[in-house]
């Protein structure tokens, strides 16, 4: 690889996207071995976030958008992150592109598979109201992953609500779906809080959970769920590194999200506590920049 940007983004699409994934493993590895994530028990999250589209939208690497701005498409990434109280190193732990028409169960499923060796036990994993899934929360009880989802409020469940008297009513829910031509049956928990106060915007909400830990239905399900906004807050700082790219060729916008990534988890467990993310973007170019110089001398 030379200092030209057209070298780069030519060996980026002549790569494969697990030759990637595992390159950037390959960091987390380290990362995880000498922080000994790998012996601490983690609560996980997921999230997609997207990175804007200008051009023309085309095949199933770009999800089309409404124009506004003059975005006409997104790619889509699927991140799992360290979102635990007691782990400092609060990092991305892999992210993976999203074509059109994926299925949630199997990514998720996936991204698991590929880290499940650099940290402990998985004690919960957190999901906002975009993954509530029937698919996905079968898969996951099946495999005996731990699961938190934020349930959206459906019309009939709005209708539950002005019917329940007490602020927490747990029920068990059962559910059906088609997959691989077979009906499949699972069960949920499913927790209804009415009316719980929350501090920060001095109102009142309504709030409804699904998971299959006995355990969490009876503990305080929202402090456990909002430990999720701490992905949302990862993806605020990574910005902070965004790596301007035209490119409609998902291979590089991968190559840029994930080396985003290693930046922001290099700075998390080594640098934060001494230096502001930004400022150590500026130095590290600085340093970098030198030494290119160096080299041409």
């Amino acid at each position: 690889i030379s200092n030209k940007s057209d070298t780069l983004y030519l060996r980026c699409k002549e790569s494969l996207i697990s030759i990637m994934e595992h390159a950037y493993l390959n960091y987390i590895k380290g990362v995880s071995n000498k922080f000994k994530l790998n012996e601490k028990p983690v609560i996980l999250a997921f999230d997609y976030t997207d990175e804007d589209f200008y051009g023309d939208v085309q095949g199933f690497d770009i999800h089309g958008w409404t124009g506004k701005d003059a975005v006409t498409g997104h790619f889509k990434f699927l991140t799992c992150s360290i979102v635990s109280d007691d782990i400092p190193e609060k990092i991305p732990l892999i992210s993976v592109p999203i074509k059109i028409g994926s299925y949630k169960s199997h990514t998720i499923i996936y991204c698991l598979s590929l880290i499940k060796e650099y940290v402990g036990e998985i004690k919960l994993i957190l999901f906002d109201r975009g993954f509530y899934n029937n698919d996905l929360m079968f898969e996951l009880t099946k495999l005996k992953y731990p699961y938190l989802i934020f349930v959206p409020k459906r019309k009939e469940y709005k209708q539950l609500f002005e019917e329940l008297e007490e602020k927490k009513t747990i029920f068990v829910h059962d559910y059906t779906f088609k997959k691989d031509m077979s009906t499949q049956e699972g069960k949920t928990y499913l927790s209804f809080l009415k009316q719980i106060y929350d501090k920060k915007s001095d109102k009142n909400y309504d709030w409804i959970f699904a998971t299959n830990v006995e355990k969490i239905v009876l503990e305080d399900m929202l402090i456990q769920y909002k430990k999720r906004w701490r992905i949302e807050t990862q993806f605020r700082v990574q910005d902070e590194a965004r790596i301007k790219c035209k490119s409609k060729e998902m291979k590089v916008r991968y190559f840029f999200f994930l080396f985003e990534q290693m930046l922001q988890t290099t700075w998390i467990c080594f640098y934060k506590d001494e230096v502001p993310f930004k400022k150590f973007l500026i130095e590290l170019s600085n340093t970098a920049k030198k030494w290119v110089k160096q080299d041409k001398e």
